[in-house]
């Protein structure tokens, strides 16, 4: 499994074979709120990077999770439905969005690792 990865629309992705998991970061959903639904994708759905995945509301906004990298929807995490709180409580754990089969692995290049993520953060907010 290789490591975490980040965008600057605050979203993770870890890779495991040709499968990547998805979801936002502990600071997208600290921005957010409390999580009270998620609009997930379709199973087969073709995402590109940086198109629309995925629908977070919380109780202040409703915000566009962006796919990290391109890649087809093989899984979404259906537990969300009956439990949105999981993207606040387990953001990089149970919060988890949807798992892509990877289109072009060339395309994690661009990402950001944790340490120039973090200083990403701290600089723009």
């Amino acid at each position: 499994m290789s490591a975490r990865r980040y965008t600057k629309d605050h979203e993770w992705i870890i890779v495991d074979g040709d499968i990547a998991t998805v979801g936002i970061t502990d600071f997208a959903q600290e921005q957010l709120g409390d999580v009270v639904f998620v609009d997930l994708p379709a199973i087969g759905k073709e995402v590109t990077k940086g198109g629309e995945a995925a629908v977070v509301e919380s109780v202040k906004a409703a915000s566009e999770v962006y796919a990290p990298i391109a890649g087809t929807v093989v899984a979404v995490n259906d537990g969300l439905a009956g439990e949105p709180a999981k993207v606040n409580a387990e953001p990089f754990g149970g919060g988890w969005f949807m798992k892509l089969k990877v289109k072009d692995p060339s395309e994690l290049d661009g990402l950001l690792d944790e340490a120039a993520y973090r200083a990403f953060v701290a600089e723009s907010h």
